[in-house]
């Protein structure tokens, strides 16, 4: 049997997860992760590897943001004892099942085991748990006696992550709740941004399903400042929480950026999304209603990495593109980290091959992605349609500018350009409407750890906040934000 040994890493080699056959998954939208997947036998040797360390980085500033238990729910993996887990995990993580999906898990970068060895397989077992947890009925809604209801009202603008975490804390604070979603469906970017291959929508419904149980009241098509007055809902509420994200989107300033075929890369996701509709044999299908921006039969150019970018190439992917080319303005990043600027316990910045990149190097033979490359013009058929971008390979100064190599011009043959370049701030409507401070960003001027804007009663966290960032910040925040508004109503 497997038991607690501090060689566990020694003995036993990591084993993630596997993603689902790349040739196989790229014909669906079903998550390309494994179904079946918890072995438990499987689990309890990753679980065993753990060291259960005297300082574990894992749960530290440098490694998990909403400081998850690690060691912990480890060794409670490790013995068999899955229910104790799972109330371990939630103590400090709203939505395990969405972190142990789309998080890039900086955990296990700063897994101490990773300094010897290859680190835990901690995303994969806090999923397990959550997974788990579902399946034997554990996860339950917790219902608030009466008796501890305050009669203060909050509302929260906006059912990310962040929105989510603030909504689910203050209810269980006792405080009444209302969520106010300018979109048709809950959960922000995990909804529309984040493609369902990635993270099944049914997984975000059913935790929105038990927030409504628990007494949280759910209000859709709520724009606030356009079809919401912002003046009635702060008289209405005690208290107001913004969590509306950082959406708008960085854009290209060259000739042609306004060509019919070029996009930003959240509203072809958004409208893929909106499009996918369950078949007549319970397959999400593409519908190919007017709104959706296809990439069918095209050459597909997708500008900008990072995982907004790779979704971008899986999309595609899966409405048959007839190419794809990723084009990154950076150089490429070493295969191992550089102890010198990028130590241990620090996020690993070395190269990485995402669920897009294998799938377009499993359709077409090689990798997607060109680096050090420069979109200096996009290219139209004269008749207002990019027909391909011009590009200039760059190399870095001494000063850390990027300069164009000369003679290394090139045009790329694109019917679509999709833009996934980061985003710089949030919307500047419901920030007008309130009257309220940014900062030198644009983002809601709000002090980490406060969360209190420029005018009293109304707090701000998530990516409006802090900028763009990961789902398990939006949490962190979110979860900040409750405490405080929490103070500042009972004070």
């Amino acid at each position: 049997s497997i038991h607690k040994n501090p060689r566990g890493f020694i003995d036993y080699h990591r084993h993630a997860e596997p993603y689902r056959n790349a040739r196989q998954r790229v014909r669906d939208w079903s998550e390309i992760n494994t179904p079946g997947h918890d072995d438990p036998l499987e689990l309890k040797r990753q679980a065993a590897r753990c060291m259960d360390c005297g300082t574990p980085f894992c749960q530290t500033y440098t490694g998990c943001p909403v400081n998850n238990l690690i060691p912990e729910w480890n060794e409670l993996v490790l013995n068999d004892q899955w229910k104790e887990a799972i109330d371990r995990l939630h103590k400090t993580n709203n939505f395990p099942e969405f972190t142990g999906r789309v998080c890039p898990a900086p955990c296990e970068g700063a897994c101490v085991a990773g300094l010897v060895d290859d680190s835990i397989t901690i995303k994969n077992i806090e999923y397990s748990i959550i997974n788990r947890a579902f399946e034997e009925g554990w996860v339950q809604p917790r219902l608030v006696p009466e008796a501890k209801r305050t009669g203060k009202r909050i509302a929260v603008v906006g059912s990310g992550p962040a929105g989510l975490a603030a909504a689910d804390q203050l209810n269980q604070m006792g405080h009444s709740v209302t969520v106010l979603e300018r979109d048709d469906k809950f959960g922000g970017l995990l909804y529309y941004g984040i493609p369902n291959m990635k993270l099944d929508k049914r997984t975000v419904d059913r935790r929105v399903d038990l927030l409504r149980k628990e007494g949280i009241e759910f209000k859709e098509n709520q724009n606030v400042g356009v079809n919401l007055d912002a003046e009635e809902l702060e008289k209405d509420h005690d208290a107001l929480v913004l969590c509306v994200g950082s959406t708008i989107p960085r854009n290209l300033p060259i000739p042609g950026a306004d060509l019919n075929g070029v996009h930003m890369a959240m509203d072809f996701l958004t409208a893929n999304q909106k499009d996918l509709a369950f078949d007549r044999n319970g397959k999400l299908a593409n519908r190919w209603s007017d709104e959706v921006i296809s990439a069918e039969g095209k050459n597909v150019v997708v500008i900008g990495g990072g995982d907004t970018g790779t979704d971008c190439i899986g999309t595609s992917l899966r409405h048959y593109c007839k190419s794809m080319v990723n084009l990154e303005l950076m150089p490429r990043s070493p295969n191992t980290r550089d102890e010198h600027i990028n130590p241990w316990p620090l996020w690993p910045k070395i190269f990485r091959v995402d669920y897009g990149h294998e799938e377009a190097n499993n359709l077409f033979g090689k990798d997607p992605r060109s680096y050090s490359v420069m979109t200096t013009e996009v290219l139209d058929d004269g008749a207002g349609n990019v027909r391909a971008v011009r590009t200039t390979q760059v190399k870095k100064k001494e000063d850390g500018t990027l300069a164009p190599v000369p003679g290394t011009e090139k045009n790329i043959p694109a019917d679509l350009v999709l833009l996934a370049m980061g985003f710089v701030g949030p919307e500047t409507t419901l920030i007008e409407k309130f009257g309220l401070e940014q900062d030198k960003l644009g983002n809601i001027k709000a002090e980490y750890g406060e969360y209190t804007t420029s005018k009293d009663g109304i707090f701000s966290a998530g990516d409006c906040r802090r900028g763009q960032s990961l789902v398990v910040w939006a949490i962190n925040e979110g979860r900040g934000v409750a405490d405080a508004v929490n103070k500042y109503l009972t004070k």
